[in-house]
C-alpha cells in the first residue's frame, strides 16, 4: 500500500522545491553511467505524478470522432435565412451563443455568409450599437442575434438608445421554449417563457413565432414596422427547436415569403397644416427648430426650402444632421426668445425647448424653472413621436401645451408645408428684412465662437476646441463622416464644424447610455467604408471602458475608423455632481483624488488607451500631450485609416 502523508497540503514554497528537486534528479539519472545505476539501491516505489491514460480515453482525445446524427430534410433555420435575404440586411453583428446556433450555421454555410455576413461582437451591447450607428450612415437596417435572457439582458441599454434616438434595429433572441425537450443546466437558466418582456417597454414590436410560416410573417412584419416612421427596435423570440427541426408543410402548404412593400410615413392632417402655414405666413420673427426631422439626405433640402421661403432662422437640435450649420439662417438656441411663431420637428423636449432649468438649491433643492419665450408665442409641432409613445420609460419628457399639434412625420409632411406657405405669399418686406438681420446674427455669431475657441489654444493638456479643429483639418479634405462625439468636448464640432451634407453629423446616443460611441463608430465606419467615406469619431474615454471589446471586431473585420480619444483622466461627471451637491448643502466637497480615503472620485487613471486599442490589433498613438504634436499625429493616423486599418489617438485633453 503507498504511504500516505498525514499533512497533504502542499504550499507554494514546498512544491516549487519538490518540482526543482525532482529536475535535478532528472538530469542526474540522465547523465550517470550504467555501472553507476547499477550500483544505486532500488528505490521505494512510488506513485507516478501522472497516469496514463486508459485505451479508452486516448481513443476518445486522438480518434476522429463518431459520426453524428444527420437531420433529415431541409433544416428550418436555412428556410430562416431565405427570410432575411429577401430584406437585403447586409451585417449581422452578435456575439455567438447555443440558443441560436442553428441559423447561425445556416448563415454561414447555407447563407454563405453573405446577406447578412456575420459580424463577432464581443458583448451584445456593442452588437446593438454597430447596428444602431449603421442604420444613421447607411439609412439601411441591421440584425442581430441574443442569447435568451442573458444576451437580451447585455443588449437592452443599446435597445433602449435606439428606442430614444428611432433607430430601427431587428434583434433576434435565441430562447429553448419547451421545457420538455430543452436540455437540463445553463440552457434553461438561459431561457424564459417570454424574453421579449425585457425590452417590450422600449420596442415597437416583439413576436414569438412558433412555425416557419409565422416566422416569415413575423420577420417581414417586424421589418416593415421598425421602418415606417417613427422608426424604432423590434423583438423577436426565435426557439431553438424551431430552428433545428426539418421543414414541414403548416397550414396545407409550404412555407412562403411574404413580399415586403414599405408602408407609406404618416402625414400630417391637411386642416392642420393649413393653419400652421397661416401662423408663419402671418408671423413678424417665426422660428424653425428641429431635432430628428430630417430622416433623409431629402429632409435636410426640405427644412432649408422651409427656411428660405419665410427667411425664418432655424435651431437645428443635432438629434440628425437637419441644416447646414453654414447657412445664414442657422441659429443657436437662444433665437427662441423674441420668436411670436415657433415650429417644431420631430422634437424630443418641446418643453426645454421653449423652457428653462437650472440646478440650483431653490425650490428645496429641485432648482427653477422659467419661460425662455415671450407671453403670446405660438407653438406648432410636427411629430411622429406620439404614434409610439408608452407608459414607463420617460423619454417622451416634460407636458407642453402646443397650440397647432400635428401627429404625423415631419419630412413627409414638409412639401404640403412649403406649398401651403408659398399659397399664403408671406409679406416680402418683412422676409427681406428677417434675412438681413439673420445674416448680421450669424457672422457677428461666428466671429464670437471663434475667439472663445481661441481660448488656452496653445495650451497643455490641449483644449477641447483645438482637438476639434486640428481633427476637422485632417480630414477636411476627405468625405469625412463624424459618426460619434460623444464625452464633453463644448459641442465644439457642432459649433465650427461646416455640417453641410447628411452624413457629416450622425447625431447622438438618444438616451445618453455611456457606452454609445465606440460601438455606434464602428457600426457606421461599416457602412461608411461600403460608401466610399471616411469615417472620424472623437471617443471620451469613460465611454470607451463599457465596452472596449468592439476594438476587436473592428480590427477582426477590418473596419477603418479614426477615433480620436477625448481623455481628460477623469470621471468629471462625478466630480461635477458631488461638487454641486456640496455647494448646495453648503460644505467642503472631500473628493479625494485618485480614490483617495475620504472620497470616492476616480481622478488620473492612466489608462493606456492606445495600449489598449494596439492590444485589440489598432495602430494607435499616445499620449499626446503636447498641442503641437496633434496635427502630424493626426495626418500620420488618416493614412492608417486610408490604407483600411482603424486607428486611435490616444489625447490628453482639459478636463473640460
Amino acid at each position: 500500500m503507498a504511504h500516505k502523508d498525514a499533512d497533504p497540503k502542499v504550499g507554494r514554497r514546498k512544491f516549487l522545491t519538490g518540482v526543482a528537486a525532482a529536475g535535478a534528479a532528472t538530469a542526474a539519472t540522465a547523465i550517470a553511467t550504467p555501472a553507476a545505476r547499477a550500483a544505486e539501491p532500488a528505490s521505494a516505489p512510488r506513485i507516478p505524478s501522472a497516469l496514463r491514460p486508459t485505451m479508452q480515453v486516448a481513443a476518445a482525445e486522438t480518434g476522429t470522432p463518431r459520426e453524428l446524427a444527420r437531420v433529415p430534410g431541409t433544416p428550418g433555420s436555412d428556410f430562416m435565412v431565405d427570410v432575411i435575404k429577401t430584406l437585403d440586411i447586409k451585417y449581422c453583428p452578435s456575439n455567438c451563443a447555443s440558443s441560436y446556433r442553428a441559423i447561425h450555421e445556416s448563415m454561414i454555410n447555407y447563407g454563405a455568409n453573405k446577406m447578412p455576413e456575420f459580424l463577432t461582437c464581443t458583448h451584445e451591447e456593442s452588437a446593438v450599437g454597430m447596428a444602431h450607428g449603421y442604420f444613421k450612415a447607411a439609412g439601411k437596417p441591421l440584425m442581430t442575434l441574443c442569447h435568451g435572457t442573458v444576451g437580451l439582458q447585455h443588449a437592452t441599454m443599446g435597445v433602449y438608445n435606439a428606442w430614444c434616438d428611432r433607430v430601427p434595429v431587428i434583434i433576434v433572441g435565441g430562447n429553448d421554449m419547451d421545457a420538455a425537450t430543452r436540455p437540463p443546466g445553463v440552457p434553461t437558466f438561459h431561457s424564459a417563457q417570454d424574453i421579449n418582456a425585457l425590452v417590450r417597454d422600449f420596442t415597437k414590436w416583439d413576436d414569438t413565432p412558433v412555425s416557419l410560416q409565422h416566422f416569415a410573417q413575423s420577420f417581414v412584419r417586424a421589418y416593415k414596422i421598425a421602418m415606417t416612421p417613427p422608426h424604432g427596435p423590434v423583438a423577436i423570440s426565435l426557439d431553438a427547436g424551431l430552428q433545428q427541426e426539418p421543414m414541414r408543410n403548416h397550414g396545407g402548404g409550404k412555407p412562403y415569403i411574404p413580399r415586403y412593400v414599405p408602408t407609406a410615413p404618416p402625414q400630417g392632417d391637411s386642416g392642420a397644416v393649413k393653419e400652421a402655414a397661416r401662423l408663419l405666413a402671418a408671423a413678424q420673427n417665426p422660428v424653425i427648430v428641429a431635432d430628428r426631422a430630417a430622416r433623409t439626405p431629402n429632409g435636410v433640402k426640405l427644412l432649408v426650402e422651409l427656411a428660405e421661403v419665410l427667411q425664418a432662422r432655424v435651431i437645428d437640435q443635432g438629434g440628425r444632421m437637419n441644416f447646414p450649420r453654414t447657412h445664414y439662417l442657422s441659429a443657436p438656441p437662444t433665437a427662441v426668445n423674441n420668436a411670436d411663431v415657433i415650429i417644431g420637428l420631430e422634437l424630443s423636449d418641446f418643453w426645454a425647448t421653449v423652457n428653462s432649468y437650472t440646478d440650483n438649491a431653490a425650490n428645496d433643492g429641485i432648482g427653477s424653472n422659467a419661460s425662455r419665450i415671450k407671453d403670446g408665442t405660438k407653438l406648432i409641432s410636427i411629430s411622429s413621436v406620439e404614434l409610439i409613445t408608452k407608459a414607463n420609460y420617460q423619454d417622451f419628457q416634460r407636458f407642453q401645451v402646443i397650440d397647432v399639434p400635428m401627429v404625423g412625420d415631419a419630412e413627409t409632411t414638409l412639401p404640403a408645408l412649403i406649398e401651403e406657405l408659398k399659397r399664403a405669399v408671406p409679406n416680402k418686406a418683412a422676409v427681406e428684412k428677417r434675412a438681413e438681420a439673420a445674416k448680421k446674427a450669424y457672422a457677428e455669431a461666428r466671429a464670437r465662437t471663434k475667439e472663445a475657441a481661441a481660448l488656452g489654444w496653445d495650451a497643455s493638456p490641449i483644449s477641447t476646441a483645438r482637438l476639434c479643429m486640428e481633427v476637422f483639418g485632417a480630414v477636411k479634405d476627405l468625405d469625412w463622416s463624424l459618426v460619434a462625439s460623444e464625452g464633453n468636448v463644448s459641442n465644439w464640432p457642432n459649433r465650427l464644424w461646416p455640417f453641410e451634407k447628411y452624413h457629416h453629423w450622425l447625431g447622438r446616443s438618444g438616451g445618453y447610455g455611456v457606452g454609445y460611441g465606440a460601438p455606434a463608430s464602428v457600426g457606421a465606419a461599416l457602412a461608411n467604408r461600403d460608401l466610399g467615406r471616411f469615417s472620424v469619431a472623437i471617443q471620451s474615454d469613460g465611454d470607451l471602458m463599457y465596452a472596449p471589446g468592439v476594438l476587436w471586431t473592428a480590427a477582426k473585420h477590418k473596419i477603418p475608423l479614426l477615433s480620436v480619444m477625448h481623455n481628460n483622466r477623469g470621471y468629471h461627471q462625478e466630480v461635477m455632481h458631488v461638487q454641486r451637491l456640496s455647494n448646495f448643502r453648503d460644505r467642503v466637497a472631500n473628493l479625494g483624488g485618485d480614490m483617495g480615503p475620504v472620497g470616492t472620485s476616480i481622478m488620473n487613471p492612466d489608462i493606456e488607451y492606445h495600449k489598449l486599442a494596439e492590444s485589440m490589433g489598432w495602430w494607435a498613438k499616445g499620449p499626446i500631450k503636447d498641442p503641437a504634436q496633434l496635427g502630424p499625429a493626426l495626418k500620420e493616423a488618416v493614412k492608417v485609416v486610408q490604407s483600411g486599418q482603424p486607428a486611435l489617438l490616444n489625447v490628453w485633453t482639459q478636463p473640460r
